[in-house]
């Protein structure tokens, strides 16, 4: 696996440059962290890149990290395959609460349409040339998003719960 991280990466490297923030394996899962600006010239470039060909774009999520330092409070994550290859990788790109926008792939990837719509939904990371940014699973008029780590997991103001039956 590591052969795998470092020819992505050099050909990464090579191509975009300083896009290419960091690199890693994690478990059997090279992961490369590149600048937000470049996400979709680095998806491009990979879907026809010469060793493999990752055309199929597994999933986009999204990420709140509240005590990361202000310009990486919120990361993208894109998981991309190589079917043939049978090879995965993982691109991240972070951005911060203030420019909470990060170039939409749905140029590349039709299936991005759904998942970026639903990291919007539920982060508020809007996807700058996105051909229908809308909610998609919560209310239209719902006035947060909800995954983010800003809110309580429980309303401390209920008392018709028993914390007895959840091990408390």
């Amino acid at each position: 696996m590591e052969n795998v991280t470092e020819s992505i990466g050099k050909a990464l490297h090579d191509k975009f440059g300083d896009a290419l923030v960091k690199q890693e394996l994690i478990v059997d899962f090279p992961t490369f962290t590149l600048k937000k600006e470049s996400i979709l010239d680095v998806l491009t470039f990979l879907y026809d890149f010469e060793i493999y060909k990752f055309q199929f774009l597994t999933s986009i999520c999204g990420v709140h990290y509240p005590d990361n330092v202000k310009e990486e409070e919120f990361c993208v994550v894109y998981q991309l395959n190589d079917m043939v290859k049978n090879q995965r990788i993982r691109l991240k790109v972070y951005t911060s609460e203030a420019k909470i926008q990060v170039p939409s792939v749905t140029s590349l990837f039709s299936t991005a349409n759904w998942l970026e719509r639903e990291t919007y939904d539920f982060f508020g990371i809007e996807f700058t040339g996105h051909p229908n940014l809308t909610k998609i699973l919560n209310m239209d008029d719902q006035p947060y998003f909800p995954l983010r780590k800003q809110y309580q997991l429980e309303d401390e103001t209920r008392d018709d719960k028993d914390d007895s039956k959840f091990g408390r």
